[in-house]
């Protein structure tokens, strides 16, 4: 076996050199070693990625390589043992399928017309001439999107319960708090008395409860008219012609509402702060947006090239996924000229893909036009990971984010209140605006004389 170079430092060590600063470690280590690197990590070589075709073999090779569930286990805590993350094979090929319905045809034009409504809604609750902070009113935004499109719920006290949780549970893993609490060697890190986790199990049992109540509720009212993807678990059959458990579907909510409330609202903010960094950029969305008129349709809104440059951008500058989810060597394998062994793991890089120089010229400047230049290929451009693990949401959170931006730029005047640049902070598998994103609400966006609100009839 021949392992690519990699630095000979203690785990330990690159651990807390990569939570201290983990772009500037990642930065580091592409610029001593290239763009694939090798971390031993106990007795297991970690092989990391960022080299387009390294990329594509990866993920087009299902034969000597795979995307076990095993190697998401560490999710599993909070989005249960039967997740689409934790999912093989046949079982985890038509589970996503049964997803990916609500993602598509006549329900998103619906869809579209809500993520307006509440935007608008949730904006409009601001006061003006005050500061707020955009990433937790974006992610106000999307968990409610998030529940609707999964579970079809709107209001009600389960409904508040529910986003309650979600909401604390995020809150709770991204506070200061949480973060030391889980570094400190002394305290224990499973589920002990004293553990930092003991109440993110609280909070876990309480959602897991209010889930498979409402799943079983809905079972008992079956109503297929519905279009949201509890409804699709409930009325489907799995592979052996059989319903699924409640808990498979309790399971099988959790990842998808998650993603919607943490990564939507991730990258949301941070195109917020970049639109209203840089007065060019905002000027020409503004100037699209105008051109499609009053009360344009949401699916005119979501096909705007410069609209669509500008997500992109966003997510390619500080990816709210910082890599692709692993995959394991399973018989001998030759990546990018390396031998690589059964028990390799191989993890795609995307955030060093998108800081390649030659992918992209001055990677660290935010420039939208380099999408409406040239069309990336899905190994050098993918925010939502690739393969058979690729985001099952990817393009709704794009179809959302889009949305979302729109229905902001077009009807309020917003400043950003801090001069200095906005530091990204890494959690998870997140890297989120370590301020929230600090903007100033001055009121309602005037032209051509009135108010122009971005659907009709919202409220």
């Amino acid at each position: 076996m021949k392992l690519p170079p990699g630095p000979k430092t203690p785990s330990w060590l690159l651990n807390l050199q990569f939570e201290t600063d983990p772009f500037g470690y990642m930065d580091s280590i592409s610029q001593s070693y290239g763009d694939i690197v090798t971390i031993i990590l106990g007795s297991t070589p970690i092989v990391y990625v960022s080299n387009p075709l390294g990329i594509k073999e990866i993920f087009t090779n299902t034969k000597e390589i795979t995307a076990r569930g095993e190697l998401n286990q560490d999710f599993a805590f909070l989005t249960g043992n039967q997740g689409i993350l934790q999912l093989d094979g046949l079982c985890h090929k038509h589970r996503r399928k049964l997803l990916m319905q609500a993602f598509h045809g006549d329900r998103m034009q619906a869809c579209g017309r809500r993520i307006c409504e509440l935007t608008e809604k949730i904006m409009s609750s601001l006061a003006f001439a005050k500061h707020f902070v955009a990433y937790p009113t974006i992610e106000d935004i999307t968990l409610r999107v998030g529940i609707e499109v999964v579970m079809g719920l709107r209001e009600g006290e389960r409904y508040e319960k529910i986003k309650y949780l979600f909401a604390e549970i995020i809150k709770y893993q991204q506070s200061i708090l949480y973060q030391l609490m889980m570094k400190l060697p002394f305290l224990p890190k499973g589920l002990d008395r004293w553990s930092p986790r003991r109440y993110l199990l609280h909070l876990r049992e309480e959602l897991f409860s209010l889930l498979e109540t409402e799943v079983q509720e809905r079972r008992q009212q079956a109503d297929s008219s519905r279009t949201d993807m509890l409804n699709d678990l409930i009325f489907a059959r799995d592979e052996a012609g059989e319903a699924l458990s409640d808990e498979e579907i309790r399971d099988l909510l959790l990842s998808p509402i998650f993603a919607a409330q943490d990564a939507s609202a991730t990258a949301i903010a941070w195109a917020l702060y970049w639109i209203h960094r840089l007065p060019v950029v905002k000027e020409k969305l503004l100037q699209e947006l105008d051109n499609l008129g009053e009360h344009p349709d949401p699916m005119h809104i979501v096909a705007l090239p410069y609209l669509s440059a500008v997500c992109n951008e966003a997510l390619r500058i500080y990816p709210t996924q910082l890599f692709a989810f692993p995959r394991l060597v399973e018989s001998p394998v030759e990546i990018m000229g390396y031998e690589l062994s059964p028990g390799t793991v191989l993890i795609g890089n995307i955030y060093r893909t998108h800081q390649r120089e030659d992918l992209y010229p001055q990677p660290q400047q935010f420039q939208p036009e380099r999408f409406l230049k040239k069309q990336f290929s899905p190994y050098e451009f993918l925010p939502f990971g690739g393969g058979t693990r690729v985001c099952i949401g990817g393009s709704f959170a794009l179809f959302e984010m889009k949305l979302v931006l729109a229905t902001i730029l077009s009807n309020y005047q917003l400043t950003l209140v801090d001069k200095r640049p906005e530091k990204p902070k890494f959690g998870g598998l997140i890297s989120y605006p370590a301020s929230g994103v600090k903007m100033f609400m001055h009121g309602r966006r005037q032209h051509q004389g009135q108010s122009k609100p971005l659907v009709a009839g919202l409220l």
